[in-house]
Parts: C-alpha cells; structure tokens; sequence
C-alpha cells in the first residue's frame, strides 16, 4: 500500500509540475505576442501572433521551424486538454465512461488532421484546394476503407445502445473479460490473467453482459448419504445469515435451494447468493470454505470417492 501512495503522489506531482509549465507556456505566448518585436525568436514560435517577414517578405527557415514548435504545443496539449475534461466528467454520469471514450478517441484523430492541416498552410500549402479535392479523394479512399466505416458507425451505436460501458464484464466470441477501452474503431477488454483481446467494433456481433444485472454464485456441495438431510437444513438455515453478515461481497442469500442430486457417493446440495460479477467466483470460493467450516463443527461428514474390493472365498484360503 506504501508503494501505491508513492506512485500515485509522485503521478500527481508530475500531473501538476507538467500543467504548470503549460499554463506558463500558453501565458508568455499569449501575452508575450503583443510586446516582442518582430525580430525576437518568440514572435515566431507563437501561433498567436503575426508570422514575421524578413526584408525580402519571405519567411526564415528557422522561424518556420519554431513556428511549427508553437503549433505542436498549442494543438497538442489542446487535445489533451479535452481528452483529460472528458475522462473527468464522463464517469460522473450513468454510461457516461464509454461516451467519454469514444469521444476521446475521435479528438485524438480530430486533433492530428488539424495540426496537419495547420502546418501545410504555414508551410506556404493552399489548404483550401487540398480540402476540394479531398472530396473527390475521400470517394476513392471510402471504397477501399468500408471496414473503418464500419467499425466507427459501430463504436457509435454500440455507446448510444448502452451494450456495455468501461468496467462491463462480457463475453465475446468465448472471451470473457472487463471492457478497459473502447475506441473510434477497436474495443480492449482485459481477462482476470491480464491478457487484453483487442476487437473491432463491426466485429462484435453477439455478446453477453454479465454485469448488466446481478450474477450468480452457484455452490454445490456434497453430503454422506447417512446424514439427516432436515438436520443438514437446519443447521444451514442458522449459519447462512452469518455468511451474508461476514462478507459484504454478498449483496442476496446465501439461499438453501436443495438437493440438486443423488451422486454415486453423496447427496449433492445447492447454495446460491447474488453477486456483481466482477467478484462472483471470489464469492463462491468464500462461501465454499464457510461451508466446509459449518459441516467440521457440526460433524456432518463430505464424502469423497471410495474404492470397496472384494475378495473370494477361495482367495482368503
């Protein structure tokens, strides 16, 4: 636990030294802009001011190179502006995380075609020409680029269907992990070993939510056979309240459902508790040891496989 407040006071150290020098950044361009002289190396740097000329009426080489500096910073860290509000508010509201996703990974895009547009046109490019004939361009390209369409139309409908949020446990195609990203045009969902199965959005298809509503923990349990069967429920109507008390993972039951079946060597019962999937295993490991610990101080025995041989008369003599 030590280790982890380090960490995270040291990230949020970082966080606050890295938002300081931007803010600082963004005050000397900004106001810097209205008192360098046309000559200073920051009137180029900064996207705010008039691009300076030399005596010729062209523009220095060096100054192209630093006002592309100024451009990268602004529109970068402008892009990681909105991406860092909309991952903070997003979780504040009831699906808001896969929205805010999304969203996040549309202004990534959006803020890369922007900056490249914006370094043609310094550069001398008539953007305006290159955005008519991106038109004809984007035709030719959309033929090729149907799966793209595709997996972004999906993200879409996938967040304003609500078929899952970041956090969701599902299953797709026999994978079964917790949604840890969703994008433009993939999904990453990551399984309790930690393995991250990236899928694209057209291809979720079929899927199943397991956190959509409560899950099941399902626990059978064998008895002998010479156990009193009323004595057994019993004993579980008195202690399975005591499980519920002891672990708050438990949000129903546990229940007694009854004898699930006659096995070869026990009787087989069946206890159930609602859970949140994420913990519904941990759930059934917890409620298994109370149970083995309940049958030890009630003497009510667990049976387990036993071999019987027989032997012959005549092998005896």
């Amino acid at each position: 636990m030590g280790k982890v407040k380090k960490k995270r006071k040291l990230r949020i150290t970082l966080r606050g030294i890295t938002l300081t020098i931007v803010i600082a950044a963004y005050i000397l361009l900004i106001v810097g802009s209205f008192y360098w002289s046309d000559n200073h190396y920051f009137k180029a740097i900064s996207p705010f001011a008039d691009f300076p000329l030399t005596e010729d009426g062209k523009r220095d080489g060096f100054d192209l190179f630093l006002r592309i500096i100024g451009l990268c910073f602004v529109i970068i860290s402008i892009t990681d502006l909105v991406r860092f509000i909309l991952n903070l508010v997003g979780p504040r509201f009831k699906k808001g995380r896969s929205l805010a996703s999304l969203l996040s990974s549309f202004a990534k895009y959006i803020g890369a075609i922007v900056l490249i547009f914006t370094i043609l046109s310094t550069l001398g490019v008539d953007t305006t020409v290159l955005l008519a004939s991106a038109g004809i361009l984007s035709l030719v390209v959309g033929l090729g680029a149907q799966p793209l369409i595709e997996d972004i139309f999906a993200g879409v409908f996938i967040v304003f269907e609500h078929t899952f949020d970041i956090g969701d446990i599902i299953v797709v195609d026999g994978f079964r992990g917790t949604v840890k990203e969703m994008g433009v045009r993939t999904t990453k969902i990551e399984d309790a070993g930690g393995d991250v199965k990236v899928i694209n959005n057209s291809d979720i298809r079929t899927l199943i939510n397991m956190t959509s509503k409560l899950s099941t923990a399902i626990c059978d349990v064998s008895i002998g056979y010479n156990e009193d069967i009323k004595k057994v429920e019993e004993i579980l109507n008195i202690n399975l309240p005591k499980i519920k008390e002891k672990y708050k993972t438990i949000i129903n039951g546990p229940t007694y459902l009854g004898v699930q079946s006659l096995a070869d060597s026990g009787v087989i019962i069946r206890i159930i508790a609602d859970c949140n999937e994420l913990v519904r295993y941990q759930v059934q490991r917890d409620i298994n040891r109370e149970l083995k610990i309940i049958f030890d101080e009630n003497n009510i025995t667990i049976p387990y496989p036993q071999i019987v041989i027989h032997q012959s008369n005549e092998e005896n003599n």
